[in-house]
């Protein structure tokens, strides 16, 4: 099958609701692809999704409707090479229009190397006229709502933050040190030729993909996991012994970081409302080699109920994941401002009912990885003028990594940040 065919498939899987990263991991661990190979699939398939707003603007200017999913599909990804790719305009038209050709007919070829040829003539003069008018939603490929509201949150810095949330990604895995070690790890880089290209404590960005196929990974030497995350937990400071709640816990990588924390001694309740979820906190628990680890089945906003006290409690709750945009490029298109207040309802539901179950003198860490404030600062600082026996404190982060600290001393991984996710962490301590 031509790779471009390979292309149109996976993208009409994610048009019908599949998640883009579960998509392409299954598409690479079924078929056997050279490294180009890949390295062309994962652009054009994750270009065609970060900019499919921009892509269909185009569509529509040229043609009045489409109603064959392959032939839109494949005018998108030839646009994007057209318009984003240092590619040959000749045989990228050519390309598509013999595809074409092969799928349907001479004349709906035509049809498509026409579209493409007249779109590669203006399409200078397409971008010039939407920056002029300051379309940034087309531009950047954005629903409208969502520049507003960047807007109205950064109205100094719109379209960096648009552009910051439009980067590719790099991969990021986490050294599990109860078993490997960092040295380890950099040797086994070193002699593979993978490129360190951020390294945020045991957490490493490299330039290759290829590590979540290994042995270290199977085994539970590494495991995917974002420097943002892992902060989340650092700032959480878990220690053994202690009793700890991570409330929202799946798929569990927040929760075996804190059993490694705490050298596996203690007691680590994973929660999440969905039965396969726990399966895969149970799964991923026992890969890493933590055993502290219990997973139950339960909404977190009913944990007061329980009665049990924690030391420690991480509310890293569900959000609208505006902050992992590079990773999930799809979530732009489904959601709205009313997912987001509805979303920060159920965030504060949360934390005020995880906030029931720590002692005096524990800890929590609330975490969202999205860059709204309504999910972030609004949501703290309501719990703390409505909550007077808890009190922010400042969290720790590395010099490396960047951002913004808040009024109640969260901090905010921001657009100044090249690497690492946008992610928001705050922390709270109960008095009495």
């Amino acid at each position: 099958m031509n790779i471009k065919q390979r292309i149109i498939s996976l993208l009409s899987e994610v048009d019908n609701g599949k998640f883009s990263n579960i998509a392409l991991n299954e598409y690479f661990r079924e078929n056997n692809l050279s490294e180009k190979e890949r390295g062309f699939i994962t652009e054009v398939f994750y270009g065609v999704i970060r900019n499919r707003i921009f892509l269909d603007y185009v569509i529509s200017k040229k043609v009045k409707e489409i109603k064959k999913d392959w032939q839109k599909q494949l005018l998108r990804l030839s646009i994007y090479q057209l318009t984003f790719m240092n590619s040959d305009s000749k045989g990228v038209i050519w390309e598509a229009t013999e595809l074409t050709k092969k799928k349907f007919s001479v004349p709906v070829g035509r049809f498509v190397n026409g579209v493409l040829r007249s779109f590669d003539r203006e399409k200078d003069e397409i971008i010039k006229d939407l920056r002029d008018n300051k379309r940034f939603d087309i531009i950047y490929s954005y629903p409208k709502w969502f520049v507003e509201k960047i807007n109205e949150d950064y109205p100094e810095d719109l379209e960096k933050v648009l552009i910051s949330l439009k980067k590719i990604p790099y991969m990021a895995v986490r050294v599990n040190t109860l078993k490997y070690s960092c040295d380890e790890f950099e040797k086994y880089l070193s002699e593979r030729n993978i490129k360190i290209i951020k390294k945020v404590d045991t957490v490493y960005y490299i330039n290759s993909g290829v590590v979540i196929y290994s042995d270290e990974f199977k085994e539970g030497k590494i495991i995917a996991q974002d420097g943002a995350s892992y902060l989340a937990v650092k700032n959480l400071n878990p220690q053994c012994g202690e009793s700890v709640l991570d409330s929202c816990s799946a798929p569990g990588s927040k929760s075996v970081l804190i059993g490694e924390f705490m050298k596996n001694k203690g007691e680590v309740l994973s929660l999440d409302i969905y039965p396969h979820k726990i399966k895969l906190i149970e799964e991923n628990a026992k890969k890493m080699g933590i055993d502290i680890i219990r997973a139950v089945k339960l909404d977190a906003r009913k944990i007061k109920e329980q009665g049990k006290q924690f030391d420690k409690i991480l509310v890293d709750a569900p959000c609208s994941g505006y902050g992992v945009i590079r990773k999930k490029p799809e979530a732009l298109y489904n959601k709205n401002f009313d997912n987001v207040e509805e979303l920060a309802t159920l965030q504060y539901e949360i934390l005020e009912s995880a906030s029931n179950n720590l002692k005096v003198g524990g800890e929590l860490v609330y975490s969202t990885c999205t860059i709204t404030k309504e999910e972030n600062t609004k949501n703290v600082a309501k719990f703390l003028a409505n909550h007077p026996n808890f009190e922010s404190v400042k969290v720790e982060i590395p010099e490396n990594v960047q951002g913004e600290y808040d009024e109640v001393g969260g901090f905010l991984i921001n657009y100044q940040e090249e690497i690492v996710d946008n992610f928001y962490i705050a922390k709270i301590i109960k008095k009495y």
